[in-house]
């Protein structure tokens, strides 16, 4: 049987800790966002060409209104093929994820790192006043360990 030390949360964040490392400190902000009116080809192509794995959807009003991703793109690569429909055709608002979770960016950096566990997300969108400003992934939350690797956290 092993030891299972707990330390809870301090009551007060000590100077220069990681206590008080928001997620807008890690957060994306120059993002590759995707038109709901735009083909899933189109996607597939930026997706490949900027080496990424999906990105959010955004109106003309710059709101989220959706997420898109490889998985959704290799569902419609199969359906397509299925029903003998080109790819042309199909467009992000049909085969977006249309119900996202997003996060607070004054969120601690390490609640978020738990955000991720529990959710069993990629990445995260951060909303503020309805508009995208930003996502955060678990790849944000890994540069941001290293970096602060000499902190006990």
């Amino acid at each position: 049987m092993g030891i299972k030390n707990y330390i809870g949360k301090r009551a007060k964040p000590i100077k220069g800790s990681t206590e008080n490392i928001k997620v807008s400190d890690y957060m994306c902000r120059n993002l590759i966002t995707f038109k709901p009116e735009q083909t899933v080809l189109e996607v597939m192509n930026t997706l490949i060409k900027k080496k990424i794995s999906g990105g959010p959807v955004v109106n003309d009003n710059h709101e989220l209104v959706g997420i898109i991703s490889e998985g959704d793109c290799i569902k419609e690569i199969s359906n397509s093929r299925y029903y003998n429909q080109p790819m042309e055709d199909i467009k992000v608002e049909e085969h977006m994820i249309k119900e996202v979770e997003t996060i607070d960016g004054e969120m601690n950096l390490f609640d978020a790192a738990e955000k991720f566990l529990t959710a069993k997300r990629r990445r995260f969108p951060i909303c503020e006043n309805g508009k995208l400003v930003g996502q955060i992934s678990q790849k944000d939350v890994l540069k941001a360990a290293l970096e602060l690797k000499g902190n006990s956290w």
